[in-house]
């Protein structure tokens, strides 16, 4: 699929994306990456006297996670500058080794650049949703994205 262009979203659009089963692999690297080490995600034993009983995955992995997903869709292909922000992030469920996540991406905001007419910005609001349709996490990103430019003459 080829990137979409600013002009050709439209607030309200909803993309839900592939799903992913959340992997031992996946904390392992990401508590080696990110110094996470904490034991509700890296001990099972300790885990199971936590308050949910076993272990989870860190929520920085299920945000970047939910951030991997939007790019899978395909849309900002070719067309995604950057992303420039993360606002209002919940963490409302614990993600749990084993889960099947997807995220829904609700185009909420967009606004044209005013000094440079070739990009705009977009407001997705975007919900992180477990195998048994539970939020896990939701909150914005803000992501740049290309317009078309207009040929004069």
């Amino acid at each position: 699929m080829r990137g979409i262009y600013f002009d050709e979203f439209q607030t309200e659009d909803i993309y839900k994306t592939a799903t992913r089963t959340m992997t031992e692999t996946d904390v392992v690297y990401f508590s080696a990456m990110s110094g996470d080490m904490n034991e509700l995600h890296t001990s099972e034993e300790f885990a199971k006297q936590g308050p949910f009983g076993k272990r989870l995955a860190q929520g920085l992995l299920g945000l970047s996670i939910s951030h991997g997903l939007m790019f899978r869709l395909g849309i900002f292909d070719g067309t995604g500058i950057a992303l420039l922000g993360v606002d209002q992030w919940e963490f409302t469920a614990p993600i749990y080794l084993g889960d099947t996540i997807h995220a829904e991406v609700e185009v909420r905001e967009m606004i044209e650049s005013k000094s440079k007419p070739d990009r705009g910005i977009i407001r997705f609001y975007v919900r992180l949703v477990n195998q048994e349709g539970i939020i896990t996490q939701k909150g914005i990103q803000t992501v740049m994205i290309k317009r078309r430019v207009k040929i004069k003459g």
